[in-house]
């Protein structure tokens, strides 16, 4: 694809994409949920989970002090931990949270265009990402049109998808789905594709904010859909994950069918996230256990 596309010529490649194997996907999810990694190995996937994480708050009683808090926590999860890719807020807290990582390389990620739902006119969620990007986001968690989307205007979602990149700079975009609205996996895979099409950086499952959000199969389907992409056009696009996802043994699934699908051009938070904050306290004691032998107390991680 070596121009742009119009909104029709995406829409057209979009619905010409063949229907998924859903027997085939799921069984292929659940054979790749049974792999382990070895022992020797699993504080190096540990640490991996760890810094491939969007520590994140977005919640309406957010404050500059809790923000700040997070920061540190990204900054320094524990000791020798690494730190996490990027801590994301809310645009309104932006300004803090780049104030708080100064110096560090933890990225600073907003949510914008009308977060979670997306139902606010385009021209309000293109003010939302430029609010964001001038207080300093790196990065930009956008929604996409669900109503559009699943009542068929594909042109319509794949040009507001294209306002946004622009209105967003510099900023990396990753563009959510929320899979658990779209309700089949054929629409996962249209999705996937026509958010690709539209200059996405990142592909993300879930605003974590709907009762069904990352799951397995789902993000196996939109990892076999960045790696066709890259074999069609020379772009690499990343996968994030995003709700839902709370433990180590979730988060090694995850990377273990990264490994398997997608390979070591993934394997690192350049390309590869979770958004999942839980996430964080559970690969903490899970690497004080491999370091000490024992399980620390409740009060070894903090409560975000």
């Amino acid at each position: 694809m070596g121009s742009i596309l119009s909104g029709a010529e995406a829409a057209s490649l979009v619905r010409a994409l063949p229907g998924v194997d859903a027997v085939g996907l799921e069984a292929r999810a659940a054979g790749l949920s049974t792999r382990s990694v070895k022992t020797t190995s699993k504080a190096q996937v540990i640490d991996l989970a760890i810094s491939m994480i969007d520590l994140t708050t977005l919640e309406g009683a957010d404050t500059p002090g809790k923000v700040r808090s997070l920061a540190a926590k990204a900054m320094r999860p524990d000791g020798d931990a690494p730190a996490t890719a990027a801590v994301c807020v809310y645009p309104s807290m932006v300004a803090a949270a780049k104030d708080a990582l100064q110096g560090s390389e933890v990225k600073v990620a907003s949510v914008a265009t009308g977060f979670p739902a997306g139902q606010v006119p385009l021209d309000v969620r293109l003010a939302d990402t430029e609010s964001a990007v001038r207080a300093g986001a790196d990065e930009i968690d956008m929604v996409i049109n669900r109503g559009a989307f699943l009542a068929g205007d594909l042109e319509r979602v794949y040009q507001e998808i294209r306002a946004v990149k622009a209105a967003a700079g510099d900023a990396r975009l990753k563009v959510i789905l929320e899979t658990g609205e779209l309700a089949t996996y054929d629409a996962v895979r249209r999705a996937s594709w026509l958010a690709m099409y539209a200059g996405a950086d990142f592909i993300k499952t879930s605003t974590g904010k709907v009762g069904v959000n990352a799951t397995l199969p789902v993000t196996l389907l939109m990892m076999q859909a960045v790696r066709d992409y890259r074999a069609a056009t020379g772009v690499q696009v990343g996968v994030k994950p995003a709700g839902g996802i709370r433990n180590t043994k979730d988060a090694v699934k995850y990377l273990v069918t990264v490994n398997e699908v997608l390979g070591d051009d993934w394997l690192s938070n350049e390309w590869f996230r979770f958004g999942a904050s839980s996430l964080l306290n559970d690969l903490l004691m899970q690497r004080q256990k491999l370091k000490t032998g024992h399980y620390s107390g409740p009060d070894y991680v903090t409560v975000d």
